[in-house]
């Protein structure tokens, strides 16, 4: 006996209702098409401005520039120093000072690999170590915080030295309390604020970092991990940082933001035109043009526009890069990841400001 068909009711899908995006989407085509018709030469000068605001940095600068160059050798570089036992080396100087402090010790890794090389190849080496040693996700977020107070490259801090040479700055009190003290304050600053999870270590705990990959195959290995950084994440996130500045630059809003941008670098303290390379391009560039203006510069923004440029600069790398490299190798997404890096910048703009108006008197020849 054949069972009695149920007829099935059809239902509206909700396909046939009208989203947001497709609102949004119908108007973007109504304007398109409007500016085609009315205004053909628009959407081409809207292109080419934005080309011509990205291809300098990344063609420029990345592509065939020392900067694209010194990220690879820098990952190659801090991968020979893991594999030669830097990173143990570092873990036991440093678990004393963290066991008061009651933090994992690793937090300090990326610090010291970012002085060394460059702040991708430092979230690249040292991401996968805080995991290996157990920090837990605060303690992972002060890593990041702490790895933005460090200079981005060991040629902006050499730069920077010879900058303040010429504007007969004293160096060596402005390099401990803006460089290497932050390493240590800034964890502490921060597990008794912002990221309270965090563990006394014993070194009994810890495992043992360095790999024991052949050197000939960590050579060849970390250039092509170097190479895929660099290709796949790095210029990826300028390219799309600046797209942004070249539309506002279209739409002639960003001649205002640059402005205010320099007053508000001038009064924390910090020579603006420097200032802003080191917050939109390289602060590497930053510091060896900084040298070149000692007839025109006043030595008093020197000190701000110095502690500035040893960070983890540019926005790119803030908004981009570091999320993008940490994101897929740590216990932290990518949001998490980006709050703790602003939060560092936060911290380095307070830190250059306070040095420039309190220490400066006692630095300048």
């Amino acid at each position: 006996m054949k069972k009695k068909q149920v007829p099935v009711l059809k239902t509206k899908s909700s396909r046939s209702k009208w989203s947001f995006f497709e609102v949004l989407g119908m108007l973007l085509v109504f304007i398109s098409l409007l500016i085609l018709f009315f205004y053909p030469n628009s959407l081409s000068r809207f292109f080419n401005t934005i080309i011509q605001e990205v291809k300098p940095i990344v063609v420029d600068i990345f592509l065939t520039g020392e900067v694209g160059i010194a990220i690879i050798v820098s990952v190659i570089f801090g991968r020979l120093l893991e594999r030669l036992g830097f990173t143990d080396g570092l873990i036991r100087i440093f678990v004393p000072i963290m066991k008061w402090f009651k933090i994992n010790p690793s937090v300090i890794i990326p610090s010291a690999y970012n002085i060394l090389g460059d702040i991708n190849a430092a979230g690249k080496i040292s991401a996968p170590i805080l995991v290996k040693a157990k920090a837990t996700k605060s303690e992972q977020k002060i890593a990041v915080a702490t790895m933005v107070q460090s200079p981005q490259s060991f040629a902006t801090l050499v730069l920077g030295l010879i900058a303040l040479s010429v504007f007969n700055i004293h160096a060596f009190p402005l390099i401990v309390l803006s460089i290497f003290l932050p390493i240590v304050v800034v964890p502490f600053i921060l597990s008794i604020t912002l990221y309270r999870d965090t563990k006394r270590v014993e070194l009994e705990e810890l495992p043992r970092f360095t790999p024991n990959t052949k050197l000939l195959h960590t050579i060849f290995y970390s250039a092509k991990e170097g190479a895929e950084l660099l290709f796949l994440t790095i210029i990826p996130a300028v390219a799309a940082v600046f797209f942004f500045i070249g539309a506002l630059k279209f739409f002639g809003v960003w001649g205002g933001i640059e402005t205010s941008l320099s007053t508000v670098l001038t009064l924390m303290g910090i020579e603006p035109s420097t200032g802003i390379i080191s917050i939109l391009a390289a602060p590497t560039l930053a510091v060896a043009q900084l040298a070149e203006l000692a007839s025109t510069v006043d030595p008093r923004l020197v000190v701000g526009s110095f502690i500035l440029a040893n960070s983890g600069l540019p926005l790119s790398v803030i908004f981009g890069q570091v999320p993008l490299t940490w994101s897929g190798i740590s216990s932290l997404n990518e949001k998490e990841v980006l709050e703790a890096a602003i939060i560092g910048m936060i911290i380095r703009f307070m830190t250059a400001c306070v040095l420039a108006y309190y220490l400066t008197p006692f630095l300048v020849g």
